[in-house]
């Protein structure tokens, strides 16, 4: 969005946070927004970051992403979001004090309020809360919505938490936290095409690193390619049988044989179907892909919303 070509004169109602993920704690605050601008005649903006801040301050320490910034603007836009502004986290912005962060933001977008999590800290070196944002919603005339946390199976809903159960393969439990199941996505690429001899071709997939993978293992998944969704058995692991050397994510998609080298897919993990395991000749791998076959054909493609 180019905020100098937009005109914010209704007023703004203003969605902080890192939003990774957009797991259901932050649709709380994204669906607050969405109604206080529609009450107030207003707009609805969610303001956050391109890039993890950490990414600036402490490379090393950077968490595993659950979401890239395309997915969580369709997503945003879906739930009826006016304005998406994910703004480059630089040095300057990393110098702003608390103050300057939230003065600058209710200037340059007429902000009339601000939703933010019970969680939330700001500007530089985080040393804003909610305490902080209390007092500058008295002095800059905005008002304020601080939103609980959101409890799920006795546990506080976090990106932390979403992330310990999608690296140990309990994707079922993450996705019920995720807007959509979790996705991997990127280019399919050559692989050692063994599958392909068994009668099971697979799509290696060659993904960005900074993002967060689940569990070595076998998962039933759907994937999208070219804006239509297949039933998927998606292998993460070293391909023991045939003495892989290096970790792959590979997908046999179900009734379908086209040629995809070189096509970008994305891959929705479902749910684990078991753990990686060595057999003791090819017939019995085949075997056991024929039983991961039977099982993913049984089960549901998911309804993107």
């Amino acid at each position: 969005m180019e905020e100098n070509n937009v005109n914010f004169q209704s007023g703004t109602y203003l969605a902080l946070g890192s939003f990774d993920g957009l797991h259901i704690g932050h649709l709380t605050l994204i669906n607050e927004i969405v109604k206080l601008a529609r009450e107030n005649k207003g707009k609805s903006m969610v303001y956050s970051f391109k890039n993890h801040p950490l990414s600036l301050i402490s490379k090393d320490k950077v968490p595993k992403l659950l979401m890239n910034n395309e997915t969580k603007i369709e997503i945003l836009k879906k739930l009826d979001v006016d304005f998406v502004e994910l703004v480059d986290f630089n040095e300057k912005l990393m110098k702003n004090s608390p103050r300057e962060f939230i003065e600058n933001l209710v200037v340059l977008y007429n902000v009339k309020a601000i939703v933010v999590g019970f969680n939330y800290r700001f500007g530089f070196k985080n040393q804003g809360d909610t305490e902080l944002l209390e007092q500058l919603s008295s002095e800059l005339n905005f008002e304020l919505k601080v939103m609980p946390p959101c409890v799920c199976d006795n546990e506080i809903v976090s990106s932390t938490n979403i992330r310990s159960l999608i690296s140990n393969g309990n994707l079922l439990e993450a996705n019920k936290l995720l807007p959509e199941p979790y996705s991997l996505q990127g280019n399919v690429v050559n692989g050692r095409q063994i599958g392909r001899t068994i009668g099971f071709p697979t799509a290696n997939l060659s993904y960005d690193e900074k993002y967060l993978k689940p569990s070595e293992g076998v998962y039933y998944t759907n994937v999208e390619l070219d804006k239509k969704l297949y039933k998927g058995i998606t292998s993460i692991g070293y391909n023991p049988t045939v003495n892989g050397n290096n970790l792959t994510i590979e997908t046999y998609i179900l009734n379908f044989n086209d040629d995809i080298y070189g096509k970008e897919i994305k891959v929705f993990f479902l749910e684990k179907i078991r753990d990686n395991q060595k057999f003791n000749s090819i017939e019995e791998l085949k075997d056991q892909l024929n039983k991961d076959k039977q099982y993913a054909e049984i089960r549901k493609i998911f309804r993107k919303f």
